[in-house]
């Protein structure tokens, strides 16, 4: 099983972020975290890498809901998007599959919010 979702687009690295930030917050996600990879890797290890910026997303009522079932279900909040730069101008965005990483948990209950959450994704990364 894939464990995430993704599409390569032409576009500028920095108009790619924008456009998956606001394709997230029309599922009704937000941003809480960014973090450049480039500018972290060249900073602890002095090494050039790629434009590559991981996003933390999170969608409040789906993750009020998981923790409802799973208390401990914060270890796997928020979802992980992905946004880096590859050959020919060409962007990668990518999110992790919330089913994929849900069957790591031995808990039926979080199937239906899983899967609810990965067409909010997949809706969010097809719109790009």
């Amino acid at each position: 099983m894939k464990y995430y979702i993704s599409k390569k687009i032409s576009a500028d690295f920095d108009q790619a972020v924008l456009r998956i930030t606001e394709s997230l917050k029309q599922e009704g996600f937000g941003v809480l975290t960014e973090i450049n990879l480039q500018e972290k890797l060249k900073e602890k290890l002095n090494v050039d890498f790629r434009k590559y910026k991981i996003l933390g997303a999170c969608n409040p009522d789906y993750a009020y809901k998981a923790i409802q079932q799973e208390d401990k279900i914060g270890t796997m909040l928020p979802c992980s998007v992905i946004v880096q730069e590859l050959e020919n101008n060409k962007i990668e965005v990518a999110a992790v599959d919330p089913v994929a990483s849900m069957m790591a948990i031995e808990n039926s209950s979080l199937a239906g919010i899983a899967t609810e959450i990965k067409e909010k994704l997949e809706r969010a990364i097809a719109s790009l």
